[in-house]
């Protein structure tokens, strides 16, 4: 399975990270996402470094699940157009406000 982590390296995002880590769930390819200024960090996911990939410059239709842990804004910006191509999972508050939902 293909999963993406937008905010990979927030608070959140590293949480997102150990918690898959510890699963039993088949990763077959990590994208850990973020802002242009921690794209090209890398992060250790089972054992190997992945380089943060750039928001602006990912695709989402590469994994087949994406966890959002980057916040409301992100959220807002991102979502709608990320959902079209992929599976979300929202750790931001965002959609949860009534006034929010389409």
């Amino acid at each position: 399975m293909n999963i993406a982590i937008i905010g990979a390296t927030g608070n959140v995002g590293r949480k997102t990270i150990e918690i898959l880590e510890k699963s039993s769930l088949s990763v077959d390819n990590l994208f850990l996402v973020a802002s242009k200024n921690s794209a090209g960090q890398k992060l250790i996911f089972k054992n190997k470094k992945i380089d943060v990939i750039d928001l602006e410059k990912f695709d989402f239709s590469s994994a087949e699940i994406t966890f959002f842990a980057a916040g409301s804004e992100i959220a807002k910006k991102w979502i709608p157009e990320a959902s079209k191509k992929t599976i979300v999972i929202d750790n931001s508050s965002y959609f949860r406000m009534e006034k929010n939902i389409p």
